[in-house]
């Protein structure tokens, strides 16, 4: 992980950033914002994995 790509946390579930030091903006990873919104354990499986 370099410099400018960090983990973030929020309510205590990663989500992974990345800084554009050129725009001086940050980037945040969709997959890991809708995780913590809609509170899934793991958003990035398959959606029929760990189905009953």
């Amino acid at each position: 992980m370099s410099e400018n790509d960090k983990v973030q946390l929020f309510e205590n579930q990663k989500i992974r950033t990345a800084w554009d030091k050129e725009k001086e903006e940050w980037y945040f990873s969709i997959v890991d914002v809708v995780g913590v919104l809609t509170n899934q354990p793991d958003t990035r499986l398959p959606p029929n994995i760990g189905a009953s």
